[in-house]
């Protein structure tokens, strides 16, 4: 939720409207919390090729994991790290970005809903997720292009947000879009 208790948009420290910046996905409801639905599973592995691929070395990384750690030859591209949000912060164009999510409540089928940043088209593929049972996982990309007119009527450096919802009717699983537009 963006919202306060009496429904204005959620405020910054300085009391001035928040941006997903601020309040990541919104306000967490603790009932709901405890059954999601979805999650953006991560495991220590995930975070660990991260670190290798903004440039720790197998040595450094090591000393993270508590043991000898080979950084993969392929380094980890960022914006498919799997994390629950989506930030592009050089966005010049048109970009694809790869999820996963794993079921862990109840068998469903779970459709996307965008709002999407303003002069951004984003398209997500597939549209629809069917899981048959709880642990099962489902991937499916992001697709943001810029359209005709630029996002940004400044040089670069503004954040335009939107939203991903994925949701079965029941749970709301909700990803903010941060695109910073380049010119």
């Amino acid at each position: 939720m963006t919202h306060d208790n009496k429904r204005y948009p959620i405020s910054n420290t300085t009391f001035a409207k928040a941006t997903p910046f601020s309040y990541g996905s919104g306000h967490v409801y603790p009932n709901r919390a405890m059954d999601p639905g979805l999650v953006y599973d991560l495991t220590v592995t995930d975070y660990l090729n991260f670190l290798c691929s903004i440039g720790y070395n197998s040595s450094q990384v090591a000393g993270f994991s508590g043991e000898t750690y080979s950084c993969p030859s392929k380094a980890l591209n960022i914006k498919d790290f799997n994390y629950p949000s989506i930030a592009i912060p050089n966005f010049s164009g048109s970009i694809t970005v790869n999820r996963t999510v794993k079921n862990v409540g109840t068998p469903g089928t779970y459709h996307a809903r965008v709002k999407a940043p303003r002069g951004i088209s984003v398209s997500v593929k597939p549209g629809k997720l069917e899981f048959k049972k709880i642990g099962e996982e489902k991937k499916f990309t992001v697709t943001l292009t810029g359209k005709a007119h630029s996002a940004s009527s400044k040089s670069g450096g503004e954040y335009v947000f939107g939203t991903l919802i994925w949701s079965d009717g029941n749970h709301f699983v909700r990803s903010p879009i941060a695109v910073n537009v380049q010119k």
